[in-house]
């Protein structure tokens, strides 16, 4: 049996505030309130929406009717957000693409000392060209697609990173 110390320790200054209870309360312990003669307001009842409040429909030109069954179950996917698979997917995705852009520099600055017969000044324009455009690949993704789905998302970053591999990186590789 526990002693009136013992409770004490378990407790904190002022837990016996009737103001302060959340859960269960004690008939022993709790103290009655005061009754109130005031009336209790209504229940507030919800409004019926207007066709102004309704949102506005995916595809102009469908009816709000046909578009209220997708968007039920679709507003559910696209509202979700990112679990930590897609997070790390994301990461990688976007190292990948950092590392294209180096690539891209490094191989440009290659292109410049092999003596092609194009001004230096096209060629650093093109260098700085190439080396923007996975960044810019990527967050253009993100940017664009954030109503999409997941899947859809992925799909086009990893279509930048087929179309904006480094090729001329890789071909001439470390020799030159």
């Amino acid at each position: 049996m526990s002693t009136p110390r013992d409770d004490d320790a378990l407790s904190w200054g002022g837990d016996d505030d009737p103001t302060l209870d959340v859960g269960e309360k004690r008939v022993s312990e709790a103290e009655p309130l005061p009754l109130q003669h005031e009336a209790e307001p209504e229940p507030l009842q919800p409004e019926p929406l207007s066709t102004s409040a309704a949102p506005a429909s995916r595809h102009p030109g469908t009816a709000p009717e046909a578009d209220a069954e997708t968007t039920d179950e679709g507003d559910a996917e696209h509202s979700a957000p990112l679990g930590n698979v897609g997070l790390v997917g994301i990461g990688m995705i976007a190292a990948t693409f950092l590392l294209f852009a180096v690539g891209w520099l490094v191989a440009g600055f290659r292109l410049r000392d092999l003596g092609l017969p194009i001004p230096d000044v096209t060629v650093l324009a093109l260098t700085i060209a190439a080396t923007l455009a996975p960044p810019v690949w990527f967050v253009t993704v993100l940017a664009l697609t954030r109503g999409w789905r997941t899947w859809q998302r992925f799909l086009l970053l990893i279509l930048g990173i087929l179309l904006l591999v480094p090729w001329p990186f890789l071909s001439l590789g470390a020799s030159v």
